[in-house]
């Protein structure tokens, strides 16, 4: 079983997940000391056919996500026995982003007994009789644990604000429940890992359009997905302004280019790995009286 649990666990979290170093500088929305980002976010500033971790061919990224993969099924295994941390995976797009096929190609050779994934819905009756995150806190990992978001909390001040359905004002206030949330996660031993899968308009409309001719993609494709595209330039204006307003010490969050699904499982699997490493896990002393033992 598991040790005890971390009772805080340090931040800012910006040097796990990015920091100055590596490829991944400039994709991470750097957040002011202790407090949001304060500096206004322009998608447009971000290509979403860059590929800033890319070996260089295809083949060589392919087999880069592989090994990945590997690493960090015993990285968990690690995480699990160490006893002290919990990691969630926040994966928020827009339709066709590459959710689902995060979840597959990084996390495929997870243990599903460390790994858990949550694809979130609109809420149920149950659901909405509560506050927006109620249903969410109930999903966080448990000490040793991933656990992926497959969209999440975020939907709430997402298709609210297009919509029209909550105020400006209730939406500020949304977004400090969430700094606030997320701030608790953290400090009870939570690693807080944010991607925002972003792909272009055009790529969107290609996959939209493989699903639509595929009889075998149909049930991911429904006529609401063709409206909502109607909304492109509004949902990106909130993204926009939810990654400023949410993109914390402790949680910020990192900016995917996902036209390529291969490069886009390249980074987010290196940045979990590399979130995994900073924390020096390390497996519980020997058993003194395991020492010697032969087992007939």
């Amino acid at each position: 079983m598991p040790r005890k649990t971390a009772t805080r666990l340090p931040f800012p979290l910006a040097a796990v997940c990015a920091g100055e170093r590596g490829p991944w500088s400039g994709w991470q929305i750097a957040p002011s000391e202790g407090a949001p980002a304060v500096k206004p976010v322009s998608l447009k500033t971000y290509k979403p056919d860059a590929k800033p971790f890319s070996q260089g061919e295809k083949a060589s990224d392919q087999a880069a996500v592989q090994a990945l993969a590997e690493e960090l099924d015993g990285l968990q295994d690690l995480l699990y026995a160490d006893g002290r941390y919990k990691v969630l995976v926040v994966l928020q797009g827009t339709d066709t982003a590459g959710k689902d096929g995060t979840v597959r190609g990084v996390f495929a050779r997870t243990s599903p007994l460390g790994m858990h994934t949550v694809a979130w819905k609109a809420p149920t009756e149950a659901e909405r009789a509560h506050d927006y995150l109620w249903r969410i806190h109930q999903q966080v990992p448990a000490v040793g644990e991933i656990t992926v978001f497959n969209r999440s909390h975020y939907e709430d001040v997402l298709v609210p604000l297009v919509n029209g359905w909550i105020s400006p004002e209730q939406t500020a206030q949304r977004y400090a429940h969430i700094n606030d949330f997320e701030r608790l996660l953290a400090e009870t031993g939570t690693v807080v890992l944010k991607f925002m899968l972003h792909i272009g308009n055009d790529e969107q409309r290609q996959r939209l359009q493989e699903r639509a001719d595929d009889p075998t993609k149909h049930w991911k494709f429904s006529l609401g997905d063709v409206e909502v595209r109607q909304q492109w330039t509004a949902y990106q204006r909130a993204y926009e302004t939810l990654l400023s307003a949410t993109s914390t010490p402790w949680a910020p969050w990192n900016i995917v280019p996902a036209n390529s699904k291969t490069h886009r499982n390249l980074m987010i699997a290196t940045i979990v790995r590399d979130a995994l490493k900073t924390l020096d896990l390390r497996y519980p002393p020997a058993k003194p009286e395991l020492a010697g033992l032969r087992i007939e």
